[in-house]
């Protein structure tokens, strides 16, 4: 089976549709609808299900789309040694990351990778740093960006450190906190972060907020704060919107010392051999030295 067609049923499974698989091929849906039939007549099984609901794999299909998967990324793995030998960047360069990395620091970078090596591909995937360490596991990715502290075996890479901070459009210190009814903003983490949090606040209050709202993501909690809703605590990495009037409040340890968050780059000495994966370390290099020399100098 040609590769093209094993990336098709991938589509379809992604999408368990066949409007919007066929919207991402950029065919018909009859056309799509006739070209699986074909691939399904050469496994001489049933791979989906239609209902009105959208598509359903079948047991076949379960196994059919698994060996498509192995393929494709062997495949890509290939490609991806035959580029090396040439000698330009090139390739598709696979990237799991943090989703607030992903929202506040990777556009730029990648704006600036993109414009210098336009024959370079990006796969890019966000979440839970749980989820990116399983996808370097498995091996899908070339590079995972996590948060925190966590045990990695590979190459381990430090990306940056961002202090922590107590935003809101009122309160203009911590001590206020305890007589406002305005609620805690906060966000589901599968991280360290949450429990550094909630450190900090029973050190200094030794009791919970009067009032908490928790949302599931990091940027719905951040324009809560910003509108005006109630306080939250964020990393200064996603405080980069300096038209907002915000107040901000540094969060500091026992000592006196800020409290940072530390992001880290992961990936097997394999994939830090290939020219996409080199190419893309020094655009991160390279952006890292301007940052530190804007925060140095002003």
């Amino acid at each position: 089976m040609q590769i093209t067609e094993l990336r098709i049923l991938l589509v379809l499974a992604e999408e368990m549709n066949m409007r919007k698989a066929s919207e991402r091929l950029f065919v018909s849906q009859p056309a799509l609808s006739q070209r699986l039939q074909s691939i399904e007549k050469t496994w001489g099984a049933k791979i989906f299900i239609r209902s009105q609901k959208g598509l359903t794999l079948t047991p076949a299909g379960e196994k059919i789309i698994d060996y498509a998967k192995e393929m494709v990324v062997k495949e890509e793995k290939v490609r991806e040694n035959l580029s090396a030998l040439e000698g330009e960047v090139s390739g598709t360069l696979r990237l799991a990351v943090a989703s607030i990395i992903g929202q506040h620091w990777l556009p730029k970078v990648l704006k600036r990778y993109v414009q210098r090596y336009p024959q370079a591909k990006i796969s890019l995937i966000t979440g839970w740093s749980s989820e990116i360490l399983k996808s370097l596991y498995e091996d899908n990715v070339h590079i995972g960006i996590v948060r925190g502290s966590l045990e990695w075996k590979g190459v381990k890479k430090h990306l940056l450190k961002d202090e922590l901070y107590l935003v809101d459009t009122e309160i203009k210190s911590a001590e206020e906190l305890m007589a406002t009814e305005r609620p805690f903003i906060q966000f589901r983490s599968d991280s360290t972060y949450y429990q550094e949090i909630q450190d900090w606040w029973h050190r200094k209050f030794q009791t919970s907020p009067k009032r908490t709202i928790v949302v599931d993501q990091i940027e719905t909690c951040k324009q809560m704060a910003y509108n005006g809703i109630g306080y939250a605590i964020l990393p200064s990495v996603a405080l980069d919107d300096e038209s907002k009037p915000i107040y901000k409040i540094p969060l500091s340890d026992p000592e006196g010392n800020p409290i940072a968050r530390d992001t880290w780059m992961l990936g097997y000495e394999a994939a830090f051999q290939l020219k996409q994966v080199q190419a893309f370390l020094e655009v991160v290099e390279e952006w890292s030295n301007e940052e530190e020399s804007e925060d140095r100098y002003g």
